[in-house]
């Protein structure tokens, strides 16, 4: 099989970022906003999610929001709410227009990275105030249980030998992780990425039916968000994209598979511009808290999720760097400028 070059989109640039020596939000506030953002649990926080409940950011927003509480970081949950559109561009654009709102703030990840190019939005991710980067997720090969394909193999063999007639759903717009993990992989089994039939999806809510219906030959996607499915037998994965296996997922990575290819999503939170310092503080410090929990720790396990956490400048930096590195990879296949 052909191989190419990774683009480990999460792993490079978090190793530049983690790299640099971060300062401001996190280390260079001042005691009294420190102070303030430590006396008691944090009240009326809200958490927009910008696609369709039951995706992997709404997950991770309301596992987060449960936590917190559980916790006593927060009062109570924070409150969670959706707004799906465009990729998570719509979120985008609200987030964006919120300036000064530091009760709000928005759970996102590569998916509306690669969406603020490919929907050619007025709203960028690099107006936001960045707040943390939670985890990281390796993507998965997945189909349901009466697919015809049983191994990756199989698949790849099919796909090959007609691109045209192999449907690849995926939970994000053209852009988004479930895009580019299958773009990469056909280039590194020697499909012209441009050939791929993609079907896009308004996040893992919106995907999953279309597997279990058989309404596409495959989905790329992150597996956590279909654990449930997956311990039932209703969807079978054929193989993970991480550098090492998903504990609770009987699948090989591409690399055993003898795919040269290693592919990690990720996910974070951003508030809107122009928040106040003790306001970033104030959400900083609860994601701190969240970080150290025990119950943070346990729903990492039980989501499949890789521990990512990095904050404030040094997220910052990371968002630059993914900016970049989306916009060149869609660039070559011609779906940005």
């Amino acid at each position: 099989m052909a191989r190419i070059r990774t683009l480990k989109f999460a792993a490079v640039a978090a190793a530049a970022a983690l790299a640099l020596t971060a300062c401001g939000a996190t280390s260079g506030t001042n005691a009294s906003s420190g102070g303030a953002a430590s006396d008691g649990p944090v009240k009326d926080l809200r958490i927009m999610v910008p696609n369709t409940p039951g995706g992997g950011y709404d997950t991770t927003a309301r596992t987060a929001a449960k936590v917190m509480a559980a916790e006593g970081i927060t009062d109570k949950a924070p409150e969670v709410f959706n707004l799906a559109g465009a990729g998570g561009t719509v979120g985008l654009a609200r987030l964006v227009n919120e300036k000064g709102k530091g009760d709000l703030a928005m759970l996102m990840g590569l998916g509306v990275v690669g969406a603020s190019y490919t929907n050619k939005t007025e709203a960028k991710l690099t107006e936001t105030t960045p707040l943390a980067k939670l985890i990281e997720e390796p993507g998965a090969i997945m189909v349901s249980k009466d697919s015809p394909y049983k191994t990756i193999d199989e698949l790849v063999t099919a796909w090959k030998a007609d691109p045209s007639k192999i449907s690849v759903g995926g939970g994000s717009s053209p852009g988004g992780p479930d895009h580019l993990l299958p773009m990469q992989l056909a280039q590194a089994v020697g499909i012209d990425p441009t050939k791929v039939n993609f079907v896009s999806y308004d996040g893992g809510g919106d995907l999953l039916p279309a597997i279990l219906g058989n309404k596409v030959s495959v989905a790329a996607s992150g597996a956590g968000e279909y654990m449930k499915q997956i311990e039932s037998g209703e969807v079978r994965v054929l193989a993970v994209s991480g550098a090492t296996r998903l504990e609770g997922v009987d699948a090989p990575t591409l690399k055993e598979s003898n795919i040269d290819l290693v592919f990690s999503n990720w996910r974070g939170i951003v508030a809107p511009p122009g928040i106040s310092e003790a306001d970033k503080t104030k959400w900083i410090n609860a994601l701190k808290k969240l970080h150290e929990s025990a119950g943070w720790k346990e729903a990492l396990k039980t989501n499949g999720w890789t521990d990512a956490f990095i904050t404030g400048d040094e997220f910052g930096t990371f968002l630059k760097d993914q900016d970049k590195a989306v916009a060149d990879v869609l660039t070559k296949l011609g779906l940005a400028k």
